[in-house]
C-alpha cells in the first residue's frame, strides 16, 4: 500500500482529505491525516465573537467529524519533516513513511515576535481576535468599555484574512453606535500599509469608508515594541500611538514544525508554486493553504479553489502526468461593514478587486465592491456553506477556482498582466 500523508486537519488539510478520498483508488493507497489539536474552529467566526454576535457553539465542532471514513487519523504533534527519507516525525516518536506529502499546518499567531506585546497589558488592555481564546477575552473587555481610544491595529503582513481587522473596525463603529458609545470612543486603525488595503482600488474605497466611519487612519506604522507602562505602541521611527484599548493582530508565521525541518522562509511559510501548489523543496511534497507562501491571500475562500487545483496536480503526479498550472490566486472574500451591510471581493494574481455584480453578470445577486444587505446575508450565509460544503469539498455551484472577469467593470487602463500580493 502507498502512503499520503497530509500534516494539519484544519480547513485546508480537511478538503483535501475529503476530495482525495473521493477520488484516489483507496486500495492501492492509504491516506493518513495527522494533527495535535481536537477542535477545528471556524476562524472567520472569531471576527464577531467580541461583539456578542456568535458563541462557541458557532466556530467550534471536532475534527474528527469531517474526516471521512477509511482515512486514517492521527492525533498528534509533528516533530519534523525528513525530505530526504520521504519520512515524518511525530511527537510521540512515531515515524510516518510517505510516498506523497501535503503540508497544510496553516498560520498561527505570534505575539511574542513584538517587544512588549506580551507584557503587563496583554489580556487587560492589549487583545487579539485571531484566536478563539482572544475573541473571547476581547468580548469580555469590551462588555465593560465605557468609552476611550480604541486602536486596532496590524503588525506587519502576510496575516490570514487581510480583510478581517477592517471588518473589526467597522463592525465597533456600529458595536458602539448601537451602545451609545460611538461619540465616548476615538476609533484608530493602524497599518504598516500606506494605504487601508493592499490593492489600490480596493484600498480607496476601504479609505473612504473609514473616513465616512470617523476611524482615524496611521499608515506606514511597522511597530517596534509596545510600552505597557505609558500604554502605547512605537514605531521604528519614533511615532507614538496611545491606547486604552488595544486591538491587534500579531506576526503570523507558519508552524514551528517548518522551522525544525529547515524547509521555510523567515516566516516559515514553505516555498511553493503559485500555479501548481508543488513544494519547491521536493517533487513529492504539496502544500495548501495558509501553510504557502504563494502571494495570495491567507483566507479559506483561497484554500478551497486552491483544494481543486491542488487534487487534480496529486492525480497527475500518481500518474506520472505533467502538472498543470491552474492554480490563479483567486480569492473571494465578504467584508462586513456594520449596520447588516457588507463588500464583496473577488481577485486573482493578475487582477485586483474591481467593481460589478457576482456571480451572475449584471444579475449579481452579490455587489463587488459595493455595500449591500445582500452582502451580508451572503457573509453569515457563509458559515453554513463552510460546515456543510467546502469542508466535505462539495461543490459550490457558479464558483469556479478560476476567476471569471465577467461581471467585472474592468477600467482599459488597468494592468492585468503583473502579479501582487494580497
Amino acid at each position: 500500500m502507498r502512503q499520503l500523508v497530509i500534516l494539519g486537519a484544519g480547513t485546508a488539510g480537511t478538503m483535501m482529505a475529503n476530495h482525495l478520498h473521493k477520488s484516489i483508488d483507496l486500495h492501492e493507497w492509504q491516506i493518513t491525516i495527522v494533527d495535535q489539536y481536537p477542535k477545528h474552529y471556524y476562524q472567520p467566526g472569531f471576527l464577531f465573537i467580541p461583539f456578542g454576535l456568535y458563541s462557541e457553539k458557532d466556530v467550534v465542532k471536532s475534527k474528527r467529524e469531517f474526516i471521512p471514513h477509511g482515512v486514517e487519523y492521527l492525533e498528534s504533534a509533528i516533530d519534523r519533516i525528513d525530505p530526504r527519507t520521504n519520512s515524518v516525525m511525530l511527537a510521540s516518536g512515531t515515524t510516518l513513511n510517505y510516498d506523497i506529502l501535503i503540508i497544510a499546518t496553516g498560520a498561527k499567531t505570534a505575539p511574542e515576535q513584538t517587544e512588549g506585546l506580551t507584557g503587563s497589558d496583554w489580556r487587560k488592555r492589549i487583545f487579539d481576535f485571531y484566536t478563539f481564546e482572544g475573541a473571547t477575552a476581547l468580548h469580555a473587555a469590551l462588555e465593560n468599555w465605557n468609552g476611550g481610544r480604541l486602536v486596532v491595529h496590524i503588525t506587519e503582513l502576510p496575516i490570514k484574512c487581510p480583510v478581517a481587522p477592517l471588518e473589526f473596525s467597522f463592525l465597533a463603529d456600529w458595536w458602539l453606535a448601537e451602545r451609545g458609545l460611538r461619540d465616548k470612543t476615538e476609533l484608530v486603525y493602524v497599518t504598516p500599509l500606506s494605504s487601508a488595503f493592499t490593492k489600490p482600488i480596493c484600498a480607496d474605497v476601504m479609505g473612504h469608508t473609514l473616513t465616512d466611519k470617523r476611524i482615524n487612519t496611521v499608515t506606514d506604522f511597522n511597530i517596534a515594541r509596545v510600552d505597557n507602562d505609558q500604554h502605547q505602541i512605537i514605531s521604528w521611527d519614533g511615532r507614538e500611538v496611545p491606547y486604552d484599548l488595544l486591538v491587534t493582530i500579531p506576526t503570523n508565521m507558519g508552524d514551528a514544525m517548518i522551522e525544525r525541518s529547515g524547509i521555510g522562509d523567515e516566516l516559515n511559510f514553505v516555498p511553493t508554486d503559485k500555479h501548481t501548489l508543488q513544494s519547491k523543496v521536493k517533487d513529492n511534497i504539496f502544500v495548501i493553504g495558509d501553510a504557502t507562501d504563494v502571494p495570495a491571500s491567507k483566507a479559506g475562500s483561497v484554500a478551497h479553489f486552491e483544494s481543486e487545483v491542488l487534487t487534480k496536480n496529486i492525480l497527475h503526479y500518481m500518474h506520472g502526468e505533467p502538472l498543470t498550472e491552474d492554480f490563479d490566486g483567486h480569492a473571494n472574500c465578504y467584508i462586513e461593514s456594520g449596520f447588516n451591510k457588507a463588500f464583496l471581493i473577488d481577485f486573482n494574481y493578475e487582477l485586483e478587486p474591481m467593481p460589478g455584480t457576482f456571480p451572475l453578470p449584471g444579475i449579481g445577486p452579490f455587489s463587488l465592491l459595493k455595500e449591500s444587505y445582500v452582502n451580508h446575508l451572503g457573509k453569515l450565509a457563509f458559515r453554513w456553506i463552510y460546515w456543510n460544503g467546502l469542508l466535505k469539498a462539495r461543490p459550490i455551484p457558479g464558483i469556479s477556482h478560476t476567476m471569471s472577469r465577467t461581471g467585472k467593470r474592468i477600467p482599459p487602463t488597468v494592468p492585468t498582466d503583473v502579479a501582487s500580493e494580497a
